[in-house]
C-alpha cells in the first residue's frame, strides 16, 4: 500500500466502486483460526480512475457480514 503511495481512502473508494468481486481463493495460512477461509480478490478503480487490486474477507458477526480488507492492496497492473 504504503509502496504504491496508496492511502486508506484510496482502498475504501476502490471496494465502494466495484460491482463484483474478481475471484475467490482459499487460503493457505496455517494460523487461520477456522478450517477453511476464503479470501475474496476485488479490482476496481478509486474516484480518480487508479487501477487497485485488494485482497480481504467476508466475517459474518451478529448477524451482519463484514468486508475486512488486507493492509497488502496495491496497484493493480
Amino acid at each position: 500500500m504504503e509502496t504504491d503511495g496508496l492511502t486508506e481512502l484510496d482502498i475504501a473508494e476502490s471496494i465502494l466502486n466495484a460491482v463484483e468481486i474478481y475471484k475467490t481463493v482459499r487460503s493457505g495460512s496455517s494460523r487461520r483460526a477456522r478450517v477453511r477461509e476464503y479470501l475474496h480478490i476485488i479490482q476496481s478503480t478509486n474516484l480518480s480512475g487508479l487501477p487497485i487490486y485488494s485482497k480481504g474477507k467476508l466475517v459474518k458477526e451478529a448477524g451482519e457480514e463484514h468486508y475486512y480488507f488486507l493492509i497488502s492492496s496495491k496497484r493493480a497492473l
